[in-house]
């Protein structure tokens, strides 16, 4: 009933050791809430416009979250129990990237500025091109790194980078680190003159939809389940002017293992996977959830468990997901075929009562099953047993998008055959790992973090320096005079951007 004021629920901190409740440290937004905060990003849209204020706030706001460090991941480490050193090397992380989206803000490279003089002889008008930022951005937090997906991330740090304004939607598990992050981003904006509206921050489950449906919001960024980012995908697609939804959503991120490579390297894969299927508790993006190795490969199979046994137990980030990881394994554990190597469980030690301990599932690659292809989260992995070639490529053939593919070789398999495997695992991934393992995505330019559906719901990079391209869109001034151009545009180059510039200059001009 119009009126009627909406019950906004507490957002307490949780203890991912205990589950126990902490503190209060915000509401839930309402529709009235998430409206103020995305009516105050788009009146800071134009706060934005000038390259040298977005690399200055950018540069901001790594040097504030720089000073606050210890805080931070002090925060971070009570919400998450990911570790002070992991969460440290996370933050550092963090404000490199805002740094290094500061210096590509500044090149000017990714306007894409493109200058086509006018010809009479080709009947072609003077045309004059660059990209434009799309307006506010709803960013939803991912769980499973409070720092570098979230608040102060890449999402974020991108979509600033773009010129465009953000309203991040905080994840659960880490509310009380999303307030302090938000906070020192807000800081960096106001100690620039900047207005706060630059990075607004909603909390709540209600408030995800609210967002997207927005009319303001000009595009998403997601890091989630493949349930919740295709519920938001479609939400996107359906409204009255669709938009953007760049939606990382889930990654089995499979691994193939050579006849030779099992044969020559064993013990080195299989204490490199199960370090890797293991690392921060299997909870990255871009474990590998399924491991391709030739039927009969035991010293590889008892290295991956012996390695994964030693691993110490550790917790998940809330109670639910790890319900949800002891439910997921118990479902392929019971799967016909599956042998249990190492079995998963929960394992509670002292001080961490929601601890569990990794698993080792394997199966033979003719009773791979649709369930034991879909993505488990947290530290378990499968290995599927190929006899041969037709075996490997069934599975493959198989097999959904993802962001990462990895290929396990020998040292002298460098020949056509490897590089036939190379190429057949280009279709599922966005990232082909060589003899290494795809935990870790580095910040670079040449990095892709994406991959065909469900990793991705684009072709976009949510790592590296295009991933401001995702909140950008190409507008082309014709037969404009210079005084009417962005000097970006403008012949002589003014600002020192990279120009594109075919044609002779017109006379005048």
């Amino acid at each position: 009933m119009e009126g009627t004021a909406v019950r906004r629920e507490p957002v307490r901190t949780h203890d991912p050791r205990s589950g126990a409740s902490g503190a209060v440290v915000a509401l839930e937004a309402g529709p009235a809430e998430v409206d103020r905060a995305v009516r105050a990003a788009a009146a800071a849209l134009p706060a934005l416009a000038d390259r040298a204020v977005r690399a200055a706030l950018l540069r901001a706001a790594a040097g504030r979250l720089d000073a606050a460090a210890e805080q931070v991941v002090a925060a971070a480490e009570a919400e998450t129990a990911l570790g002070p050193a992991r969460l440290a090397g996370e933050l550092a992380r963090t404000t490199y990237q805002l740094r290094a989206f500061a210096e590509q803000v500044e090149r000017g490279a990714f306007l894409d500025v493109a200058i086509d003089h006018a010809d009479p002889a080709l009947n072609r008008p003077d045309l004059r091109r660059m990209k434009v930022p799309l307006g506010v951005v709803a960013v939803f937090s991912a769980g499973n790194f409070p720092l570098a997906f979230s608040v102060p991330g890449g999402d974020t740090a991108s979509a600033l980078a773009a010129g465009c304004p953000v309203v991040v939607k905080a994840h659960p598990d880490h509310p009380a680190t999303s307030e302090l992050c938000a906070g020192l981003l807000r800081e960096a904006a106001a100690r620039l003159g900047l207005p706060e509206g630059v990075v607004g921050l909603v909390h709540g489950f209600a408030a995800g939809p609210e967002l997207v449906r927005h009319p303001l919001v000009a595009a998403v960024g997601f890091t989630g389940s493949v349930r919740g980012g295709r519920a938001l995908h479609d939400i996107a697609a359906a409204r009255p002017v669709p938009i953007p939804f760049h939606g990382e959503l889930g990654s089995l991120n499979p691994v193939v293992v050579t006849e030779r490579a099992a044969a020559t390297r064993a013990e080195e894969i299989g204490a490199g996977l199960a370090a890797s299927f293991t690392l921060g508790s299997g909870q990255f993006c871009v474990k590998p959830g399924l491991v391709l190795v030739p039927a009969g490969a035991d010293r590889l199979e008892e290295a991956v468990v012996a390695a994964a046994a030693a691993t110490g137990a550790g917790p998940l980030l809330d109670r639910r997901m790890r319900e949800a990881f002891l439910t997921g394994v118990g479902r392929r554990a019971a799967v016909p075929g599956v042998r249990v190597l190492l079995a998963a469980g929960p394992a509670p030690v002292e001080g961490v009562g929601l601890a569990v301990r990794a698993g080792v599932l394997a199966v033979d690659a003719a009773e791979l099953t649709e369930e034991l292809r879909e993505e488990c989260f947290g530290p378990v992995t499968v290995l599927v047993r190929y006899r041969d070639r037709a075996e490997l490529e069934s599975v493959l053939g198989s097999l959904a998008g993802n962001l990462t593919a990895t290929v396990q070789l020998a040292a002298d398999e460098r020949g056509p055959e490897a590089a036939a495997l190379l190429e057949r695992l280009r279709p599922l991934a966005g990232r082909l790992v060589v003899d290494q393992w795809p935990t870790g995505v580095a910040v670079a330019p040449a990095m892709h973090h994406g991959g065909p559906y469900p990793a991705t719901t684009s072709g976009a990079t949510s790592v590296g320096a295009t991933a401001v391209e995702r909140w950008l869109r190409p507008v082309v001034y014709q037969n404009t005079p210079p005084e009417l151009l962005p000097p970006e545009l403008l012949d002589g180059n003014p600002l020192g951007v990279p120009q594109r510039v075919t044609g002779a200059i017109p006379p005048g001009r």
